[in-house]
């Protein structure tokens, strides 16, 4: 009797066993069903994506890794000594070349300009009184009344008395050249960045820096090329007289073409390096590039090529050749064999079969045929 309920309770695991085994196939076939389900529209059409083709510049391009310079850059520093009265910029602003950045007390200078002036007063009176002096005595002396000697003492009186002139005017030029220093200016254009110091600072012409000031237009690119590639330079500019293409990869990818205002290398090669620095000079308007950052330069020569491509992910092959599938406009597939260029990045060029108005598949292709309706979903390239 014992054995009976040994086998009935063994027969009852196996059968629990083969009921859980058809319900996770069951689940399972379900949830496959429904990923098909998933790829379909609802009226039974394929979605796929697709791109519509477009031209793109396949010229031959360098890449070269380079920096960003500031063409001119200046550290404020003092003419004068005295304690800052007023600091009248904003930290990080853009400052105008003459635009008044710090003021030193001035009360000390401008009491030197007066007593310059009034030195300068004095200087003038007392050669009104020798050249008064001077021509009493050789009115005498030419009456034959006083000695020559005499005469010439008024003389010298009369050269010292318009030295003492020049003298004057000289210290009253430079006691208003100092009076003019305690106004700082800016004397380029350009982003100024922290004051270093502030008001109730004394400041004199030995301090390293009050503020500096970088100009960010124009900038300025600079890179290094080997010696082959400067030789290829020159060839293409100076002897097949071609023109060469300057584009710049942005920090955040962007691509911009920039005409370079000035273009010039070094005189001579860097013996660490082996390389030749090249400077590029051009317009920053919006500031878009600062000093420090670090760019691509992408170098090319000669006319533009502009060729229709197609990404590689979107190219099939068969004995036959290439192939695309393209969607039509009445969204039928339709399988077309192309004729192949040259392979630049992760596009290829088309030389015959497609153009510009076709529209190609990108993904989903495991799941079409030639002559199949679809739902195209357009993606950019």
């Amino acid at each position: 009797m014992k054995l009976i309920k040994i086998k009935k309770s063994k027969i009852l695991r196996q059968i629990i066993g083969i009921i859980c085994i058809f319900m996770a196939g069951f689940c399972l076939n379900d949830f496959l069903n429904k990923n098909r389900t998933n790829s379909w529209a609802g009226n039974g059409e394929v979605a796929v994506s697709v791109q519509q083709l477009e031209q793109q510049d396949l010229t031959d391009k360098k890449k070269f890794i380079a920096s960003v310079e500031a063409i001119k850059s200046v550290d404020i520093v003092p003419q004068v000594s005295g304690y800052i009265q007023e600091v009248k910029f904003k930290d990080g602003a853009f400052v105008n070349k003459d635009d008044v950045l710090f003021v030193i007390e001035q009360t000390k200078f401008i009491a030197n300009v007066k007593a310059a002036e009034a030195d300068l007063e004095k200087a003038k009176s007392d050669f009104v009184q020798a050249s008064s002096h001077y021509s009493r005595e050789k009115q005498l002396f030419n009456e034959k009344l006083i000695a020559k000697a005499k005469l010439e003492i008024a003389e010298n009186k009369l050269n010292q008395a318009q030295a003492s002139i020049k003298q004057a005017e000289a210290n009253l030029t430079l006691a208003q050249i100092n009076l003019g220093y305690t106004e700082i200016k800016a004397p380029i254009s350009g982003f100024i960045g922290k004051a270093f110091v502030t008001e109730g600072n004394f400041v004199h012409p030995s301090v390293p820096s009050l503020a500096r000031i970088v100009q960010t237009d124009p900038i300025r690119i600079a890179f290094s090329i080997s010696d082959k590639d400067r030789l290829t330079f020159l060839e293409n500019v100076h002897e097949k007289n071609t023109d060469t293409h300057f584009e710049i990869v942005h920090p955040n990818n962007a691509i911009v073409e920039i005409k370079a205002e000035h273009f010039f290398t070094d005189n001579q090669i860097n013996p660490e390096t082996v390389t030749l620095p090249v400077y590029l000079d051009y317009s920053n308007p919006d500031n878009a590039l600062i000093p420090g950052n670090y760019v691509d330069v992408l170098v090319s020569h000669g006319k533009r090529q502009k060729s229709l491509v197609v990404p590689l992910i979107a190219l099939s092959q068969d004995i036959n050749g290439s192939y695309v599938m393209v969607v039509d406009h009445n969204n039928k597939v339709k399988q077309v064999y192309v004729e192949l260029g040259k392979q630049v990045r992760n596009v290829q060029e088309v030389l015959s079969g497609l153009d510009d108005s076709d529209k190609i598949i990108v993904q989903g292709l495991q799941k079409v045929q030639n002559g199949m309706i679809v739902k195209p979903i357009l993606v950019k390239q």
